[in-house]
């Protein structure tokens, strides 16, 4: 999750008085609006919680009127406290951050408590219409949505914690196609309160599994609901062109749907090109080229481009996460030209999102790639789970631990998985263009500590990375 505070806002408060209120966004979408006294309520409750010594430093209090400068300097002081909050694995999970997070959302969009019904999608388009109350956190929803399922999450979910989540979906023509995952639902935000405040008739909140590892397909099934909540996601992703079928398979799944065969409709779908991955709106790379257009998309342990270069041909290539030693999300404000010859003079600004990525290119080589995507923080965040996967099972445990060690933690694919075998690395025509770093040590002993770590600041740590070794090149 990216927390910011990009700007401030002076507003009209109590007997006519005024304040400075601090817009907290997460993955670039307003979440809340506090005052400090709000937050500093918050950092003396974790004390009191936590201890002083695991709580970050807050900016102190003024006995005077800030002026400008020094709003901008608190704002930035008490967007590096969020962040610092967040990032932490014991403050950031913990139920008083998130509760003061919810507590802020409903309070910033004046949705008072009351009973609504809202509609939960499947990925098929069918609707579940559930009765919750707007104050119900994103387990509550998936809780209630699960009863009207009639399928007893509270056990699969002491197996699986997160095996299904709940997630937005921006739908811009129909309902069905195309689609596109704008983020998944956390457990310090409202689904009722996000849902409304979008204020968009296009945003669906979608019922998707959210682990990687094909192997646990089988767990799922053994549950009649499981199974056809996994079945309809695999009929929606290969009706759409998430996966890919040619003639023939397409007439064997043709035929299995026809006699109601869905573990084997299933079966097959894992057989697939692209099963289980996401795919993403076209963007934008550097990668092999500067300014390639690309469809990337997230599955595998890795992630997939499809790539247009200028001279019109298209390559294919993967980038697998084991070899990105680290990746870091930036964010910048371009002006809007706005018909105008000098675009800064509209005074319009939108934002642009990059995740870049380091990846080992062969034995001796790291090189930066980039891609420019509004979609750039879910990215990360599919980076970061399946990172988190492949740790919990590197490490010997299961992936019901996997919420509890966000922050440690590594799974290598079953092999019983029949995995699909990605294409080759593009080549990069100009190999020079980024920076090349040497490694000074074997692969088979590298690690994060040994390898430029000037450069790790701001940089999302990738410990997957760390027992890289020959058979991995």
């Amino acid at each position: 999750m990216h927390f910011s505070i990009p700007d401030t806002e002076v507003r009209s408060g109590e007997n006519g008085s005024t304040y400075v209120a601090y817009n907290i966004h997460v993955n670039g979408v307003l979440h809340c609006r506090v005052r400090y006294s709000q937050l500093l309520g918050l950092h003396e409750q974790i004390k009191k919680e936590y201890g002083s010594n695991v709580v970050p430093a807050f900016p102190p209090k003024k006995i005077f009127t800030l002026t400008p400068a020094e709003v901008e300097q608190r704002r930035e002081q008490l967007e590096k406290y969020m962040q610092a909050i967040r990032q932490d694995p014991l403050l950031g999970a913990s139920e008083l951050f998130n509760s003061f997070l919810r507590k802020a959302q409903q309070e910033t969009q004046q949705i008072p408590t009351e009973e609504v019904a809202i509609d939960i999608c499947l990925c098929n388009g069918q609707k579940v219409t559930v009765n919750i109350f707007t104050s119900y956190k994103t387990e509550d929803v998936l809780d209630v949505s699960a009863a009207c399922l009639k399928w007893c999450l509270p056990r699969c979910r002491h197996c699986y914690p997160c095996l299904w989540y709940l997630s937005y979906i921006y739908d811009k023509f129909c309902f069905f196609f195309p689609l596109s995952v704008v983020r998944k639902l956390q457990e310090f935000e409202l689904p009722y309160v996000s849902i409304t405040s979008s204020r968009s008739s296009e945003f669906h909140i979608v019922l998707r599994k959210s682990y990687w590892d094909m192997a646990y397909d089988s767990d799922v099934m053994e549950n009649r609901v499981g199974l056809n909540l996994l079945y309809a996601q695999t009929v929606s992703d290969i009706e759409r062109g998430w996966i890919l079928v040619n003639k023939d398979q397409h007439r064997q799944l043709k035929s299995l749907q026809e006699k109601g065969s869905k573990k084997e409709f299933i079966h097959l779908g894992q057989t697939l090109k692209y099963y289980g991955y996401i795919k993403f709106d076209p963007c934008v790379t550097d990668f092999p080229e500067k300014g390639c257009q690309v469809i990337v998309s997230a599955g595998n342990n890795e992630l997939n481009f499809h790539v247009k270069l200028p001279n019109e041909q298209m390559k294919e290539g993967s980038f697998k996460v084991t070899r990105m030693r680290c990746w870091r999300i930036t964010s910048s404000q371009v002006p809007i030209a706005n018909g105008t010859t000098n675009p800064c003079s509209s005074g319009q600004f939108e934002i642009k999102l990059e995740l870049s990525f380091e990846y080992l290119m062969s034995k001796d080589r790291l090189q930066w790639v980039t891609i420019t995507s509004d979609q750039a923080i879910m990215m990360s965040i599919c980076l970061q789970s399946m990172v988190d996967e492949l740790m919990v099972k590197k490490s010997g445990g299961s992936i019901k631990k996997m919420l509890r060690k966000r922050h440690n933690g590594s799974i290598h694919r079953s092999d019983s998985q029949q995995a699909v075998k990605s294409s080759p690395l593009l080549d990069s025509p100009d190999s020079n263009r980024e920076q090349i770093v040497k490694l000074s040590t074997k692969l088979t002993s590298v690690s994060l500590r040994g390898v430029s770590a000037s450069n790790l600041a701001n940089n999302i740590s990738n410990y997957a990375f760390e027992g890289i070794g020959d058979d991995d090149l």
